[in-house]
C-alpha cells in the first residue's frame, strides 16, 4: 500500500494516463457545458412564457430536486447493478429529454408546466449517472489515484460552470432557444459513446444481487455507523449552505454593488472559475504539506474573506481576484469532502455512501440560496455576504469538534475471504431470519479487555450487516458472555461474512486469545421458525334440510 506522502505527491493530471477515465472525464465535461447551456436557455424560455417569478426561480430547483430525493434509491442501483450501465441509462434519460424539448420547441409547443417537466428528468438522470461515475473511480483507477480523480471533477465542473451559462447567453441571444437544446442533444451523445466503447474490469460478487429495500437499509446504517461519514456529511452540508452566497448572489454583486452588467457577470464568473483551477492544480502539492482537516478549514477561511470582499469592494477587478480565492476555497472544500467520502467507504457501499452525501450537500447548497437570497431581499445585500462569511468561519471551529480525517487510503476493503458453514437443513437463500449466536469463557480479570475488543466488534459486524447485535453476561457463571445478531437471510448471513475487512476478522484471533484453551470461542448458528398455528381452511356449510 502506498504511503500518504506517495498518495500526496502524485499530480493532478495522474488520472487522465488511464484512457478509460480520460474518455468518459472529457466526454462529460462536454455534455455538462450543454446543460449548463440549456439551464440558460429554459431559465430564458420560462421568464418569456410565464409571469411567475416563482415559476422563473423553479427551474432551476426541479433539475435539484432529484438528486435530493432520489439519492437513496440510485445509491443502491449504482452498488447493485452494472455502474456502466445505469450512467449509460442515466445519459440516455438527459438525451432523450432534451430531444423531447427540441422536437417540441420546433413545433412552437412551450408551456411552463413542460419546461419544468423536462428539467425535471435532467434531472433524474443526473441523479442516477452521477452516483455511478463517481462510484465506478474507485473500479477504474488506482486507490491512490483516487484524491487526484476527485478533484479533476471538481475542477472540470466548477470551470466548465465558469463558462457554461456566460456561453449559453450568447447562443440563446444570437440563435435562440431551440438552438440551444438542439447543441445540448447532441452534446449528450459523447459520454454516451464513450461509456459504450469503454469497459472496465468490476470485481464480481459471488453472492446474488440484494434486493432494493435491503440495499437502501444497508447503505442508511453504513452511513449512520461511520463517524467519519457522517463528519463529512455534516461539515459538507453547512459549507454548501455558507459557502453558496458567493454564486447565489453573485449576478446581484454585479448589478447592485459593481452597477455592471452581463459581461461583468460574465468576467466574475470567470475569476471564480480561474481559481478554482489554480486550486485544483496546486492540490496535490496542498494535500502534501497540510492535512485534511486543514484544508477544510482554509476553504472556509477563503469563501469567507471572498464573501466580506465582495460586500466591501466595488470596484470589477478586486471583485473578480477576490472571486479568484473564493473558487479556490470551494474546490478545495469539495475535493477534500469527496475524498473523504470515498475512502471512508468500501466499494460494496461506496455508491450509496456517495448519494447520500451528495443529497445531504445538494440540499445545504439549496437552503443556502434561499437563505442568503431571503436576507438580501429582507435587509441588504452586503448583510447576507457579511453573515454567509460569519457562517462559513462558524463551519471552521466546528472541526473541533467533528474533524475530518487525513485518510490517503482506504483501509475498508472486504477481505473476501470466508469458508462458509454447511447446513444440515436444506436452507434457501432467503431462508430466516438467522440468529447468531457465539458463547465466550473469559477470566474475570481480561473482563475490561473483552469489552473494549467486543466494542470494536459490534462497530465492525453492525457497520456490514448485522441487526440487534447484543452482549449478554450468565448471572450464574460470570465468565460465560453471548454474543449474538440477527441477518434477515441465509444470503445476509453469507454476504455479512464476505463483506468484513482483514482487520474486522483480526479481532476473531484476538478472542480467541482471552478465551480458556479448553473453552473457545463456540458459535451457534440458528433459523427461526414460525410458531403460529396455521389457520385451518373453512368448513363448507351443508344445509341438513
Amino acid at each position: 500500500m502506498p504511503s500518504s506522502e506517495e498518495t500526496a505527491s502524485i499530480g493532478l493530471l495522474a488520472p487522465l494516463k488511464n484512457s478509460t477515465f480520460s474518455s468518459i472525464f472529457f466526454a462529460s465535461q462536454l455534455s455538462s457545458l450543454g446543460w449548463l447551456m440549456q439551464t440558460v436557455a429554459l431559465s430564458w424560455l420560462m421568464a418569456t412564457v410565464s409571469t411567475s417569478d416563482v415559476m422563473v426561480a423553479f427551474v432551476q430547483g426541479s433539475s435539484t430536486l432529484p438528486a435530493f430525493f432520489l439519492a437513496v434509491f440510485v445509491g443502491a442501483i449504482a452498488d447493485n447493478y452494472s455502474r456502466r450501465m445505469v450512467m449509460m441509462v442515466g445519459r440516455s434519460l438527459m438525451m432523450a429529454a432534451s430531444a423531447m424539448l427540441t422536437i417540441l420547441m420546433a413545433f412552437g409547443v412551450s408551456d411552463p408546466w413542460m419546461i419544468l417537466a423536462f428539467s425535471f428528468l435532467d434531472g433524474c438522470g443526473i441523479a442516477l449517472s452521477d452516483p455511478a461515475w463517481r462510484a465506478s473511480l474507485g473500479d477504474m483507477l488506482e486507490r491512490r489515484h483516487l484524491p487526484s480523480a476527485v478533484t479533476l471533477l471538481n475542477v472540470g465542473f466548477n470551470t466548465v460552470r465558469s463558462i457554461g451559462p456566460a456561453l449559453g447567453g450568447i447562443v440563446v441571444a444570437v440563435f435562440g432557444p431551440l438552438v440551444t437544446f438542439a447543441l445540448t442533444t447532441l452534446g449528450f451523445i459523447a459520454p454516451l459513446t464513450a461509456l459504450w466503447r469503454n469497459k472496465w474490469i468490476v470485481q464480481a460478487s459471488s453472492l446474488p444481487r440484494e434486493a432494493l429495500m435491503t440495499a437502501i437499509y444497508d447503505g442508511l446504517r453504513f452511513t449512520a455507523i461511520s463517524s467519519e461519514i457522517k463528519a463529512t456529511i455534516v461539515r459538507g452540508t453547512l459549507f454548501g449552505l455558507t459557502g453558496t452566497s458567493i454564486l447565489a448572489l453573485l449576478p446581484l454583486v454585479a448589478r447592485d454593488l459593481l452597477k455592471g452588467g452581463p459581461i461583468d457577470y460574465g468576467i466574475l464568473m470567470g475569476g471564480f472559475g480561474a481559481g478554482a483551477l489554480i486550486a485544483g492544480l496546486a492540490n496535490p502539492s496542498l494535500r502534501r504539506t497540510c492535512t485534511q482537516e486543514r484544508l477544510i478549514v482554509l476553504a472556509c477561511l477563503a469563501c469567507a474573506a471572498c464573501a466580506v470582499a465582495l460586500a466591501l469592494m466595488s470596484s470589477l477587478v478586486i471583485s473578480t481576484v477576490c472571486l479568484a480565492l473564493g473558487g479556490a476555497g470551494w474546490v478545495t472544500g469539495w475535493s477534500g469532502f469527496g475524498v473523504n467520502v470515498q475512502l471512508a467507504s468500501p466499494r460494496w457501499v461506496v455508491g450509496r455512501t456517495i448519494s447520500i452525501y451528495s443529497a445531504f450537500t445538494y440540499g445545504g447548497i439549496a437552503a443556502g440560496s434561499w437563505l442568503w437570497g431571503a436576507i438580501a431581499e429582507n435587509h441588504s445585500l452586503s448583510m447576507a455576504l457579511a453573515c454567509s462569511a460569519a457562517a462559513s468561519l462558524a463551519v471552521a471551529v466546528l472541526g473541533l469538534k467533528l474533524p475530518i480525517s487525513n485518510r490517503s487510503q482506504s483501509e475498508l476493503d472486504a477481505s473476501d475471504a470466508f469458508d462458509a458453514p454447511v447446513p444440515a437443513l436444506d436452507l434457501k437463500p432467503r431462508s430466516g431470519p438467522i440468529l447468531v449466536t457465539t458463547e465466550y469463557a473469559i477470566a474475570e480479570e481480561n473482563a475490561a479487555l473483552f469489552l473494549e475488543i467486543m466494542r470494536r466488534r459490534r462497530h465492525a459486524q453492525s457497520r456490514v450487516g448485522a441487526r440487534q447485535w447484543t452482549l449478554t453476561r450468565d448471572v450464574q457463571q460470570p465468565s460465560r458472555w453471548f454474543e449474538t445478531f440477527r441477518t434477515p437471510t441465509w444470503t445476509d448471513f453469507h454476504r455479512l461474512h464476505h463483506r468484513l475487512t482483514a482487520a474486522d476478522k483480526r479481532l476473531d484471533d484476538e478472542l480467541k486469545a482471552l478465551s480458556a484453551a479448553s473453552n473457545l470461542p463456540r458459535t451457534t448458528i440458528l433459523v427461526e421458525r414460525p410458531t403460529v398455528a396455521r389457520k385451518s381452511p373453512p368448513v363448507p356449510y351443508v344445509s341438513q334440510k
